[in-house]
């Protein structure tokens, strides 16, 4: 495990991401404290964004689709029977 720095690893994070990328793991240290890990993330690690949605789904505030979209399913957009400005559109709305 490579020990570097907070000021190295602002510096080098790149670098760190790519050995990270590779499996290895760095130990960021403060003052030679350590204070995180930088770790690769396993196919059944449930910390990322897949583990919040699926605590959403959980909670009940967000439903997953029944199937999948198809573009072909949405209506055609509806065509103006005469085309008109936004503007003059409003107009005649707020004289209404």
């Amino acid at each position: 495990m490579q020990r570097t720095s907070i000021t190295e690893a602002k510096n080098n994070l790149s670098a760190l991401i790519d050995r990270v990328r590779q499996g290895e793991t760095v130990l960021i240290c403060d003052r030679n404290r350590p204070v995180a890990r930088l770790q690769p993330v396993g196919p059944g690690d449930d910390s990322g964004t897949d583990a919040w949605l699926l605590g959403l789904v959980r909670d009940g505030l967000l439903a997953t689709a029944g199937k999948p979209l198809s573009l072909r399913s949405l209506p055609k957009p509806i065509k103006p029977v005469k085309p008109t400005s936004i503007v003059a559109a409003l107009q005649a709305d707020r004289e209404e």
